[in-house]
This record gives structure tokens, C-alpha cells and sequence, in this order.
């Protein structure tokens, strides 16, 4: 059963070359096929990821649940993604990406429904960490895509813009899920994305393909005469790698790898705890409403798409330094929430401003970690490299998760509310900062030529 699964799952065969003009006519067709299909399935695992921080506060009134398990069930779920990152990863470079990621999404939408469905703490804990480990299918594969249809030289502008998906699926889930929540209660924020994400797998599974080889093409690189030495010395490798030389030779024995998890890891602390406690904490501290809270969501998710490309074609144009341009984008976000915890209530626009302000440089810095990641391994390794890196940063939204939950859970007993969402706030900051002293020992780095 297992050799039938994995042969279904497999890497699509390379097939006859097409003639040159055809070739020439079809490679723009298929690049923007694949970047519409991933663009639009990744956003789809969005909206079944980001929905339970919007109605957390709603379903604690419900059935009862405290911040820290609430925190629990996110940290569950944040471990459970990164564990099924880095080991979908390692699969999904030796799988098709038009499977693999279809069945991904539809089996977190069957999650979300189930989720919806059940009124048990347990019982949800335990799904929104299968859901998680499901969901470590929806990045790899487009790494994948990505790094066989784009070429190391327009990596930076077409991936940024590639990552602004998550900008999307992210940032409309904040508002759908508060929309329907206030309509039907806090189970049709899982109902609706659901739905949503299964019409998007079977999307995926008609329209994404897999390498320009499997539809008659020749490598990207060929396509844009962009080699690097090796590959001109040694021609392109399009042999597909095994376990032990994608984890050690790629991953595992490379120093800036390490190096870029563990600044992932203090980056996505600063990320997700906007996005897994920003709505509550803006109801609790800033008085804001359900809506208001989803709105945060989509204020921080919707600022971070014009920067994100813009700082990737940056890094393009600065010859690959991924690192300068991700602590100049540090700067302006640990002033922001140094603004937000200073800020009094009754000032709901400023702490929105500050979000915007916030999503606009962190989405850049954690798009340019990746694409540092890729500049330094080989395409055939994409997902094992982002899956390990994700790791770390899932271990970091785990950490924040279950640890700011129980901070304030904690803290407002012995001081009060206010107090405890201060020292929060000023965790983050302090997060923010180690990973600007992280980023700036990659100051000069540069892709591999």
C-alpha cells in the first residue's frame, strides 16, 4: 500500500521535448499557470489556518476555555506544522506538487470541518494539530514550483510575489471568518473556509503541474540561459535526490541553514503573535469589537503585499543580500509595537496604523529568510530547506502560543489585565530585536554564484 501511495504521489515523468517554437510559445503559458495555481492554493490553506484566533475570544464565552487553552490548542497546532513542514518537505521534493498539494488542502478543509462540528477540548486540540501536520503540505510543493519554473537571477520579484498569497488567504479570513461568525456563530468560521478550500483543491489538482520537463520543456535555466558555474561546468542536475542527500548534504551540514532557523524562530514569535493574539488583545486592552479584531488581521495581512515584492526586487537589485534588507525591515516593526504598547485605548486607528506598519516589514523579512534559504541549497532541495527552516519558526509560534497564554493568564491575577498584555508586548519587542542581531551577521551574505 505504501509503494502504491508513493508512486501516486510521485514526481511526474519527463516526456519528449517539443519542438523550440513550440517550446517558446508554451514556457510564459505554464510559468503563469503555475504561479496563478500555487499563488491561489496557498492562499486557500490560509483560510483554514488563521480562523480560530478571529473567533478564539467567542468560543472561550461558549464553551467555556481559558486563554491558556486556547493558547494550548494554537501552540498544538503551531509545533504540528512545523513538524509536517520539514517532513512534508523532504517528501514533496520527491512528489508532484498537482497531488500533493490538492490533497493537502482538502485534508485540512475536512479538519476545519470536523472542528466546527465538535464542542470538546480535547477532541479540538487534537484535530487543529492534525490540522496543522496537514497543512505542511501547501508550502513545499510551491517551493518546488517555484524552483523549477523561476530562475535564481528573478528569484526575488517573482517568489515575492508568489508570497503575498499567504498575505491574501491570511488577510481575508480575518474579515470572512469575523462576517460569519457574527452571523451563524463561531462554527461557520470553520464552515466557510472549508468549504472554500476543497473547491480549491480540486482547482489545483486540474490546473498546477510539475516540472517544465513533464510537459515537453526544457529547464528553466535553459529557458532564461541563467546557469550558475556549476551547472555550466557540470550542466544543470535534474536528478531527483534521495533522504540522507537532501538532509545532510543540503540541509543539515550547511551553516547559513541553521543560522536562518534560528532567526526564523525569534521572527515568527514576532509574526504570529499579532495574528494568534492580536484580536483578542485589542478587544481586551483597546476595546475593539469582533470586527474590529478580524479587521486587525487584515490590516496587518493586506500591508505586508506591496512591500513584500517591493523588498524582494530590492534584494535582486542589491546583488542578493537578503540579510541588509531584512534588518532594515526590523527596524520600523520593533517601533511599532513599542507604539502599540504605549498606546492608551480609545486610539484604535493609531494601534491599526501600527499593525499595517507591522505586517508591512515582517511578511519582507520572513519571504527574504526563505529566499535565503533557496539561494544557498539546490532547487531539488527546496522543501527539506523551507521545511527545516519552518520547523524553527513553528517552534517559535508554538512558544508564543502556549507561553503568552499562559503570561497573561498568569500575570493579570497578580497585577491585573492591562499589566499583563503590557509585559507581553514588550516580549515581542524584545524578540524583534534579538533577530535584528541575527539577520545582521548575514549582512554581506550573498547567493551561491
Amino acid at each position: 500500500m505504501f509503494k502504491r501511495i508513493r508512486n501516486f504521489l510521485g514526481p511526474a515523468p519527463h516526456i519528449p521535448r517539443l519542438p523550440e517554437a513550440e517550446a517558446k510559445r508554451l514556457y510564459p503559458r505554464y510559468r503563469w499557470r503555475i504561479m496563478e495555481s500555487t499563488f491561489l492554493g496557498y492562499a486557500g490553506f490560509y483560510l483554514v489556518r488563521n480562523n480560530l484566533s478571529v473567533v478564539s475570544k467567542d468560543i472561550e464565552g461558549v464553551l467555556g476555555y481559558d486563554h491558556s487553552m486556547i493558547g494550548s490548542i494554537l501552540a498544538v497546532t503551531a509545533i504540528s506544522y512545523g513538524i509536517g513542514k520539514f517532513l512534508m518537505g523532504a517528501i514533496s521534493d520527491r512528489s508532484n506538487p498537482r497531488k500533493f498539494m490538492a490533497l493537502g488542502l482538502l485534508f485540512t478543509a475536512i479538519c476545519n470541518f470536523a472542528f466546527g462540528s465538535a464542542e470538546n477540548y480535547h477532541l479540538h486540540m487534537a484535530l487543529w494539530a492534525l490540522n496543522g501536520l496537514f497543512q505542511g503540505m501547501g508550502w513545499p510543493p510551491c517551493g518546488r514550483s517555484m524552483g523549477h519554473w523561476f530562475s535564481v537571477r528573478e528569484r526575488g520579484v517573482f517568489f515575492s510575489i508568489w508570497n503575498t498569497s499567504h498575505n491574501l488567504g491570511g488577510g481575508l479570513v480575518g474579515f470572512l471568518a469575523a462576517y460569519v461568525a457574527g452571523l451563524y456563530g463561531w462554527q461557520a468560521a470553520f464552515y466557510f473556509p472549508g468549504a472554500i478550500a476543497m473547491i480549491g483543491s480540486a482547482y489545483l489538482f486540474w490546473r498546477l503541474r510539475d516540472t517544465p520537463q513533464s510537459v515537453g520543456l526544457p529547464p528553466i535555466e535553459e529557458y532564461k540561459n541563467d546557469f550558475t558555474e556549476e551547472e555550466l561546468e557540470h550542466g544543470v542536475n535534474e536528478k531527483e535526490l534521495g533522504t540522507r542527500e537532501l538532509l545532510l548534504d543540503h540541509v543539515l551540514t550547511n551553516k547559513y541553514i541553521w543560522l536562518l532557523a534560528i532567526a526564523n524562530f525569534f521572527a515568527y514569535i514576532v509574526r504570529y503573535s499579532m495574528l494568534d493574539w492580536g484580536p483578542m488583545y485589542l478587544r481586551e486592552v483597546k476595546d475593539a469589537t469582533l470586527t474590529g479584531g478580524g479587521l486587525a488581521i487584515l490590516v496587518m495581512e493586506f500591508g505586508g503585499i506591496p512591500s513584500t515584492i517591493f523588498f524582494g526586487w530590492v534584494s535582486d537589485k542589491l546583488d542578493g543580500r537578503r540579510g541588509m534588507v531584512g534588518v532594515l525591515c526590523m527596524v520600523p516593526i520593533a517601533a511599532a509595537f513599542a507604539t502599540i504598547a504605549l498606546t492608551p485605548a480609545g486610539f484604535l486607528w493609531l494601534d491599526m496604523c501600527m499593525l499595517a506598519t507591522i505586517g508591512c516589514f515582517i511578511y519582507p523579512v520572513l519571504n527574504l529568510i526563505t529566499i535565503a534559504a533557496l539561494d544557498l541549497t539546490s532547487k531539488k532541495a527546496i522543501g527539506t530547506a523551507a521545511g527545516f527552516i519552518g520547523l524553527f519558526g513553528y517552534i517559535g509560534r508554538t512558544v508564543q502560543a502556549k507561553g503568552f497564554g499562559w503570561m497573561v493568564d498568569y500575570f493579570k491575577d497578580v497585577y491585573s489585565l492591562h499589566t499583563a498584555w503590557l509585559i507581553v508586548m514588550y516580549t515581542i519587542l524584545a524578540c524583534a530585536l534579538v533577530t535584528i542581531a541575527m539577520l545582521a551577521t548575514m549582512w554581506r551574505l550573498k547567493p551561491k554564484a
